[in-house]
């Protein structure tokens, strides 16, 4: 019998969404240039036991932001794209400040938040992973979830 922490637990192994579009379909509805951000790392406090929200954790952020990029490598001017630094500066604000229960939540506040500072950004993927997971008994790389939402015109 398991607990109700054990089941949460096992029911994050199993798929929870299939994708519907593949990347290269999302690319063609998004325009195909995106802003890379990949193995950000930063220490929060987001879990469903008790411990997670004492003593924190290691959080893994993988971000792919669509946007075009043509009039930047045409102009070589950093005024004419969104620097990486603003959406790492989102992404670091949202892990290490407020606790939240779900990856889901951490993971949604950095879609949404991004969106809405961005508005030039018409897509975004964000991966949000923690490789120690409390309940999981054995060597893993990770757990998590990654969305995709789209900028609301």
């Amino acid at each position: 019998m398991y607990s109700s922490l054990e089941t949460t637990a096992l029911a994050t192994l199993s798929p929870r969404v299939l994708r519907t579009e593949s990347p290269e379909k999302e690319m063609s509805m998004t325009g195909g240039d995106k802003l890379i951000l990949k193995g950000l790392k930063f220490y929060g406090y987001h879990g469903a036991i008790p411990e997670e929200k004492t003593l924190g954790q290691m959080f893994l952020v993988d971000i792919d932001a669509w946007v075009s990029l043509k009039k930047a490598g045409e102009s070589d001017n950093l005024d004419d794209t969104i620097s990486y630094v603003d959406i790492f500066s989102i992404a670091k604000e949202i892990v290490e400040g407020s606790s939240r229960n779900l990856l889901e939540t951490v993971a949604e506040l950095i879609a949404s938040k991004t969106l809405e500072t961005f508005p030039r950004i018409t897509a975004v993927r964000v991966k949000v992973t923690k490789p120690n997971v409390a309940l999981i008994k054995t060597s893993i790389d990770y757990l998590g979830v990654e969305i995709f939402r789209q900028q609301k015109h």
